[in-house]
């Protein structure tokens, strides 16, 4: 499975081959769906927290007697119905964290990259690199590629690559390392430089 390599003005300089084991499986729905669950999931801080009728401040006293009085019933001025009382159900600090096995997590990976080879959603870029952090130059490059919402994968940290695609708000830019499905299906496109690929490759196949 062979596809193109392209320089920054959109021209076929060359060819990769592509791991059949990584672009080219039957995609798994429901592992992509799960993976991108758990990912949202543990994006959550789980800190909320309000206090219970048990915790506000305020007398435990009966504010008046049961019956009689021709008001309604109330045993605490903590009472989640009345003002600066308590909140019904509080919630409460917790962890939002779900596990996925490395296999899931893998099996999605792959799901996600066979998928988008599959539908020429992933374009093959021989090198990506900037002398200074220049904007312009990154819009130019992805206009020559006729790339739209773009997810830009590198093999390490290229400082002025990063600054160059971050003020573009219809792309984005990772790592190899940090890459994940929902960021790979949060995007149109994606645009891995051929070192990345390499990374890519060794890491999952």
């Amino acid at each position: 499975m062979k596809a193109d390599v392209l320089n920054k003005a959109g021209e076929i300089v060359g060819s990769v081959e592509l791991d059949e084991n990584i672009f080219a499986i039957e995609p798994k729905p429901y592992v992509v769906h799960q993976a991108v669950v758990a990912y949202l999931a543990n994006q959550r801080q789980g800190t909320q927290s309000a206090k219970t009728k048990g915790e506000v401040s305020g007398s435990g006293k009966k504010p008046w007697r049961q019956k009689g009085t021709g008001r309604a019933r109330v045993g605490t001025k903590r009472n989640p119905v009345w003002r600066h009382g308590g909140v019904a159900f509080a919630p409460k600090p917790r962890d939002y964290d779900q596990k996925l096995n490395k296999k899931m997590r893998r099996l999605a990976m792959k799901s996600v990259f066979s998928s988008k080879a599959a539908e020429g959603e992933i374009k093959f870029i021989d090198e990506l690199a900037f002398e200074v952090p220049k904007t312009k130059e990154m819009v130019a490059v992805l206009n020559n590629l006729n790339l739209k919402k773009t997810l830009v994968v590198i093999a390490e940290n290229d400082v002025n690559v990063v600054k160059s695609v971050r003020n573009i708000a219809t792309a984005d830019c990772t790592l190899v390392g940090t890459l994940n499905v929902y960021d790979m299906l949060n995007c149109d496109n994606m645009l891995i430089t051929k070192a990345a690929l390499e990374k890519i490759q060794e890491v999952y196949a």
